[in-house]
């Protein structure tokens, strides 16, 4: 799986393919000699010069993320995604892009279900980290999503972004005729009772519309799922679901766990929308 992955990936420097080598040790590497070698905790750093002006999460906050989401919180959420993008994989030689990929978690679901080649970036490094251990056949790279991606043109088949920044036409140029976009968003009233709490950024009205907007210019939306995960969580858990996002880069864990100190149980809800973009069929 990882070398049918690496297939798919071109060289960040001269835009040529890559290879993976495994001696002298485990490395990505262009005809003309770029050479990336991957971390010892297993991912491939692609950023090249200045790399990224955006702020990564940190070791904590991917740490939050990982134990959240391995408690099975959000295994709905998962299956749903999963679900979504089984027909898009369906095809011997299938590769999936989780753009954004944090910890794994949702990838690791979409794998189990349809098992393909699989390709994940982040800018966090302490995220991929996790990645690597959970998604081992994965290509997991450092990348910054918002520069052209390292992709060859039209050789992904499905899209996964889940909580994360969107590029449509990067997205458009890497996926194959008839491929599909997965976005993951929140909804109003998403876990406003924790919010409320600990200080987290409120979901706007007319996000959906700003997407289809984004999107609109090279896909189609197919479907648009919502689901809704009601939750009960004590208070360490809570502050782990307010730290693993946003809110994490402006305050510290245990500030969000003195802010929900006493509440006790937190009943909230977790309200997701899930979009499926296409792109046109392949002419015949």
């Amino acid at each position: 799986m990882l070398s049918d992955a690496a297939s798919a990936l071109r060289c960040p420097v001269c835009q040529d393919a890559l290879d993976v080598e495994t001696r002298p040790r485990r490395a990505l590497r262009c005809p003309a000699g770029h050479s990336f070698d991957a971390a010892k905790q297993g991912y491939f750093n692609l950023l090249t010069g200045k790399g990224t002006a955006f702020e990564a999460d940190s070791a904590a906050m991917a740490a939050a993320r990982h134990d959240f989401l391995s408690a099975g919180h959000y295994a709905a959420l998962a299956d749903a995604l999963a679900e979504l993008a089984a027909p898009g994989l369906d095809r011997d030689g299938a590769v999936v892009l989780d753009s954004g990929t944090g910890t794994g978690n949702y990838l690791n679901a979409v794998l189990k279900r349809s098992p393909a080649a699989s390709i994940g970036l982040d800018i966090s490094k302490f995220a991929l980290r996790r990645a690597a251990r959970l998604n081992p056949g994965t290509v997991n790279i450092v990348w910054d999503v918002w520069r052209p991606l390292p992709l060859v043109s039209g050789s992904i088949d499905v899209v996964t972004v889940v909580f994360a920044p969107r590029n449509p036409p990067e997205f458009a140029r890497v996926l194959r005729p008839g491929g599909r976009v997965i976005v993951v968003t929140p909804r109003p009233g998403h876990l406003a009772e924790i919010a409320g709490l600990a200080g987290m950024l409120r979901i706007e009205e007319g996000k959906d519309e700003r997407l289809a907007g984004s999107m609109g210019g090279h896909f189609t939306m197919a479907v648009q799922e919502a689901l809704d995960i009601p939750l009960q969580l004590g208070e360490s858990e809570a502050a782990d679901l307010a730290f693993m996002g946003p809110a994490g880069h402006h305050l510290g864990r245990q500030e969000l766990v003195a802010s929900l100190a006493g509440t006790g149980t937190v009943e909230t809800t977790a309200k997701f929308a899930l979009t499926v973009f296409t792109t046109p069929p392949a002419s015949s």
